[in-house]
């Protein structure tokens, strides 16, 4: 394995891609067979699961280089088998069948997901030179003041920017909907979502921009300010006012997603409805919110949450424009700037604490879909 893998990286990057996606789809094409062969009777699917049973933990010997490795890979696909040809005799091996499917899909999750969950948990517990601590790494935390104006300011992004963003994405759908010039408008307020955060970011630094003394202001604002016969301001100084301007680049970027969401969502209101509160004599605003907004709330939530999950995570816009600034760390920047300084354990121990403000979210979001599903 590891001769593969030292030939595999000399090879030139665009090489290696079709190669490591050829090998996977051999391997998923083998699971596949394995699993359609094993339920079934008969003298030909018992000498290709036999050769099954040799071949492969031959090759995870030659790859792996070692003998254990072999043996556990003969019992397990022995044992899965085995498993698979009772259980279809059963009657049920459709159920093992299934898993088998999914078996790819579930490993790439317990590889990409469960593991690093687990290892970042246990990374956190740990000091910077691998030593078992405990929970010292989430005392420094809270009992540091810097750390609690981390997690102050991503509390603030968190509240800020997905109702914001949502409210005003709401708004540009009802005024702009069915409007002269819809899709002109449209496209407008959707671009920004085609910039990246860094690049939004350095767009919004020129309209904070500031220039001390008597040199020309290339900021937006301060350019307006001096035109007025004002001081300039140096915004970005601030506290706590340049938490909320640097929430302001991620609300300008995301509330075009909210926009695009939510007016399909109205779009699909029934007319039926709005008709008959018309005809109960209400007025705009009364059937805007108690038909209207009932009707996309499932559309709301899911705005609603994955601006927060974009805000929790938000990290680019700090990195790009609040570096140079007080009080403006967000938990996301705080590990990185951390593992930069090999403060591993800390780093893992504000990843954990980041995962467990994501998580009421996540869970919120899954129960309100499985609702709406239950209606339907």
């Amino acid at each position: 394995m590891k001769d593969f893998l030292s030939w595999l990286g000399s090879l030139p990057p665009l090489l290696q891609i079709p190669i490591v996606v050829v090998a996977f789809l051999v391997v998923a094409t083998v699971v596949v067979l394995l699993i359609e062969v094993a339920p079934r009777p008969g003298t030909v699917y018992t000498v290709i699961r036999f050769a099954a049973c040799l071949v492969i933990p031959g090759v995870v010997l030659l790859l792996l280089g070692s003998v254990w490795w072999a043996v556990a890979a003969a019992v397990v696909l022995g044992g899965v088998f085995f498993l698979l040809d009772y259980r279809s005799r059963k009657g049920s091996g459709y159920l093992f069948a299934l898993f088998g499917f999914l078996s790819p899909a579930i490993l790439l999750l317990l590889v990409g997901l469960v593991y690093p969950t687990f290892a970042t948990l246990w990374g956190s517990l740990l000091s910077n030179r691998g030593a078992f601590i405990g929970l010292d790494n989430y005392v420094w935390i809270f009992s540091q003041p810097d750390n609690l104006i981390v997690i102050r300011n991503t509390i603030i992004w968190v509240l800020v920017v997905p109702v914001v963003s949502t409210a005003i994405g709401l708004a540009y759908a009802v005024f702009i909907d069915r409007s002269r010039g819809e899709k002109f408008f449209k496209v407008l307020v959707f671009m920004p979502m085609a910039i990246s955060f860094v690049g939004a970011s350095v767009i919004w630094r020129f309209v904070y921009d500031y220039r001390p003394g008597d040199r020309d202001q290339i900021g937006l604002w301060n350019g307006i300010l001096t035109g007025l016969g004002l001081d300039p301001v140096n915004w970005l100084q601030q506290v706590p006012l340049n938490t909320f301007l640097l929430t302001i680049v991620l609300i300008w970027v995301q509330t075009g997603f909210a926009m695009v969401i939510l007016s399909a969502a109205l779009k699909g209101v029934a007319v039926e409805q709005i008709e008959a509160a018309q005809l109960d004599g209400t007025n705009a605003w009364q059937r805007f919110w108690n038909v209207q907004v009932p009707a996309i709330r499932p559309s709301l939530i899911v705005v609603l949450t994955t601006i927060s999950i974009a805000s929790l995570k938000v990290f680019d816009i700090v990195r790009t424009m609040g570096t140079a600034y007080p009080d403006t760390g967000v938990i996301a920047n705080e590990m990185v700037t951390l593992l930069q300084k090999f403060e591993a354990g800390r780093s893992s121990a504000f990843a954990v604490i980041l995962f467990l403000l994501v998580m009421p979210i996540v869970i919120y979001n899954a129960r309100q879909i499985q609702k709406s599903r239950e209606i339907r």
